[in-house]
């Protein structure tokens, strides 16, 4: 059988699996990334929590697609015997393939989640799902690690499988769903029409979804003009436009960071909700906002507006200067990509009061009219992989007028996926605003 995308493998995998006779507690368990799409139509059709299962495969050195084992949460790993010894692979090199990998584990499992707390398995059935299984070790890993967080009942739920997986698995489950186990099999994305890869930002944003309450009305605690005790979900007036943002403010704030998202990106962004935290842990109030409206989104013409997204930017400024919580506080910018001249350009704007911006892996030169017009301290941060961005920033940066550093991230490419680079752009960024907050409070 042959899916369109992994929504409709979603929706077909969840028909058999209704029909299947689960325990009543179920929480279902996606695979990031391509499993998650998946298990999300499985999730809402059983009416049941959805969180990830966060696994790594420990590929062979010199042939990565091939997996000699891999690794979850919590110190699991399993390993392939037989490839192990094809390979002529000592216990040695699994444990450094495993110290190679488990920072990015670790890194994605803390990504996807973001607020939300670990789904508690003790006691409950696990539903694990993936978008297919070719050779199994994923998902056996991903087993154990329910295992060993207290599922009483596990189950693997995928669209397609084959022959060879489904018998491997058995002896870590309890049960195997699938939709259509084909013999032969090559590979999971020749069952697909559309096997595009699945983002980090689809990732957060379903789990998002799952988890919000049914039905489209605002949360509780959004606040129009307000700010509740360490923050919440907000909505901010923009001229004839309502924008939706996250404020985090902890105990006595330094001050308050307002993010500026990138092209396409929004503020369910996994990695501007990492450094987000970063920041918080160092007293640092931050504002996740959503630059555009949802109709906006769609068209490419407003995400590279900069002048646009400045003045938005420039509203919600504003709107943090008279936050009980906050407005005594600095502010300042935190962009990227296009998010990164927007904020810029936000920062030359009249009455907009910037103490200090930071661009990640950013577009300053879209905001090229008003560099030279910038006065608030900023600090670029680029991946040294990331060539043609890294060529843009040294020319803004020439243009800037104002206090400007560029801070190069080794190996890192132009999204920060490498391990330990977005760590590090957290903590340049950390520093940076605690600084300069720290200046300015003083000066006040």
């Amino acid at each position: 059988m042959r899916f369109r995308d992994r929504v409709d493998a979603g929706r077909h995998l969840a028909a058999v699996v209704q029909r299947a006779a689960l325990a009543p507690d179920v929480v279902v368990l996606g695979l990031p990334r391509g499993g998650v799409p998946v298990a999300f139509e499985v999730a809402r059709a059983l009416g049941a929590p959805l969180d990830v299962i966060a696994v790594r495969k420990l590929g062979v050195p010199f042939q990565p697609e091939l997996a000699v084992g891999a690794i979850g949460e919590d110190g699991v790993r399993v390993e392939n015997s037989e490839v192990r010894h094809l390979a002529a692979l000592e216990e040695s090199d699994i444990d450094v393939l495993e110290q190679r990998e488990r920072p990015e584990l670790e890194r994605r499992a803390r990504l996807y989640r973001g607020e939300h707390p670990r789904a508690d398995l003790r006691g409950r059935c696990a539903v694990i799902v993936d978008d297919g299984i070719a050779t199994g070790s994923t998902a056996r890993a991903a087993c154990q690690v329910a295992r060993a967080h207290g599922a009483m009942r596990v189950v693997v739920a995928v669209p397609v499988a084959s022959q060879q997986a489904t018998v491997s698995l058995r002896d870590v489950c309890d049960e195997i769903i699938c939709v259509d186990v084909p013999d032969p099999f090559w590979a999971v994305g020749e069952w697909y029409d559309d096997f595009s890869q699945t983002s980090d930002e689809e990732v957060v944003r379903l789990l998002d979804l799952a988890a919000a309450p049914l039905g489209g009305d605002p949360p509780g605690d959004a606040l129009a003009g307000g700010v509740a005790p360490g923050g919440g979900e907000v909505v901010i007036g923009a001229g004839p436009v309502q924008l939706a943002g996250t404020l985090t403010v902890p105990t006595d704030p330094l001050g308050t960071v307002v993010f500026a998202h990138g092209s396409g990106s929004s503020r369910h962004s996994p990695r501007n909700r990492y450094v987000a935290g970063v920041l918080n842990e160092a007293r640092l109030a931050t504002l996740l906002i959503d630059l555009l409206t949802v109709e906006e989104e769609v068209d490419r013409a407003y995400v590279f507006d900069v002048e646009l997204l400045a003045e938005r930017l420039g509203h919600a400024a504003r709107w943090v200067a008279t936050a009980p919580e906050v407005s005594t506080r600095p502010v300042g910018f935190f962009g990227a990509s296009t998010g990164a001249a927007a904020a810029l350009w936000a920062a030359t704007e009249e009455g907009c009061d910037v103490a200090a911006v930071v661009s990640r892996g950013g577009r300053p030169d879209l905001a090229g009219p008003r560099l030279a017009a910038v006065t608030a301290p900023t600090l670029l941060i680029v991946g040294g992989n990331d060539d043609v961005v890294l060529d843009l920033n040294r020319e803004a940066q020439a243009q800037l007028r104002c206090e400007s550093r560029l801070c190069v991230v080794p190996g890192a490419t132009h999204l920060f996926e490498e391990p330990g680079t977005l760590e590090q752009v957290a903590s340049l960024a950390r520093d940076w605003f605690v600084e300069k907050f720290r200046a300015a409070g003083t000066s006040i």
